[in-house]
């Protein structure tokens, strides 16, 4: 399956093929014309994948920096071991950077190619289930700081994508779980009948025969989001359906406890029976929602006061000239942005 993104000069395919990755250098080529690469990728990730994917890089000078895994790494301060060793290794603005991993390797690879030499080409091979359906696609990329995620960063489109669903067949358990957040994330905000489908399985084995399906539409709708909205101005802010919660848990636990896509289901679930309790979503869509999440094995709460949250909400990017712009849902698959304030989440013993 080939999907384009559409946006002018920064236009670029995503490929969405079973073992996809062991032919990667036939659609590199196509997209790449200079010398060096520098891979990037995870202690995990990289042994599993990296030698195999250096071998079909022949044709090129290749280089790689292996990092620990985890959100920790998607730091201020990892950035710099990144810039010294493409410039000891003499890279140009006409070399590139493949991202190999999960959300956290994407960012801040594509945050590092953004950035040096004020850009230099960047291939997105994601390998977790979040990754695939949400984060290579769009160009959004970001590293932390500890007042908060993704504080730092830029959009910045990828030359290439390659997604090959197969290589989740190595991912733990808690990562496709984790993955899954981000999946119902898209049938909540846009497609009633991806979430229908969703709460037609009774697990992710039993999804697991349609998961390239799966993943395509998944893609396919942030494809035609990022087309409408490259910067995250108007409709893209549907996307962050649940990361407004999200985050600051995240942040909260010093992104020691739940993962991204666990922290996503958490807000979903919990910032929409907000909503319904003050008549902003229609009525009995957070069980919907429950309701999926514990097929998926996603958490629906994570026992903090709502108090506690506070501060880091404060900081949310679609917080813009003192308005906090929620993203809400009417009802499963119609989603919108609600103008609102840090009143909405005024109530600071609800526990979360």
């Amino acid at each position: 399956m080939k999907l384009t993104v559409n946006l002018g000069a920064n236009s670029y395919p995503i490929y969405i093929k079973n073992n996809i990755l062991s032919q990667a250098d036939t659609y590199i080529h196509e997209a790449f014309r200079g010398h060096k690469i520098m891979i990037i990728s995870d202690d995990i990730v990289y042994p599993i994948y990296g030698e195999a994917l250096t071998a079909r890089l022949a044709d090129w000078e290749c280089y790689h920096i292996v990092l620990p895994h985890g959100e920790q790494t998607k730091d201020f301060q990892t950035l710099p071991q990144i810039y010294e060793a493409m410039a000891e290794a003499h890279f140009t603005r006409t070399d590139m950077i493949i991202a190999l991993g999960g959300g956290v390797i994407g960012d801040l690879a594509g945050f590092a190619a953004s950035t040096y030499m004020r850009g230099i080409k960047l291939v997105q091979i994601p390998t977790s289930l979040l990754a695939q359906v949400d984060s290579s696609v769009g160009g959004k990329v970001a590293v932390d700081l500890p007042q908060g995620k993704n504080l730092v960063g830029a959009f910045y489109q990828p030359s290439l994508v390659l997604i090959d669903p197969t290589v989740l067949d190595t991912l733990s358990e808690r990562f496709i779980i984790d993955g899954m957040g981000e999946v119902v994330k898209y049938g909540c905000i846009e497609d009633a009948d991806l979430f229908e489908t969703l709460a037609s399985h009774t697990s992710f084995k039993d999804l697991k025969k349609v998961l390239p399906e799966v993943i395509t539409r998944c893609v396919d709708i942030k494809r035609e989001i990022v087309e409408e909205d490259q910067f995250d101005t108007g409709r893209r802010m549907l996307l962050n359906f649940g990361h407004t919660l999200a985050h600051a848990i995240e942040q909260h636990f010093n992104y020691q406890m739940q993962i991204h896509g666990e922290a996503v289901a958490i807000g979903m679930y919990q910032i929409t029976r907000i909503a319904e309790e003050r008549g902003l979503t229609e009525a009995g869509t957070a069980e919907r929602i429950l309701n999926v999440l514990n097929i998926y094995r996603l958490p629906h709460k994570c026992g903090l006061p709502l108090g506690s949250l506070t501060k880091a909400i404060s900081l949310d990017k679609k917080n813009m000239h003192g308005t906090l712009n929620l993203v809400l849902l009417h009802d499963i698959g119609n989603s919108y942005a609600e103008p609102s304030s840090l009143q909405f989440f005024d109530e600071p013993k609800r526990m979360i």
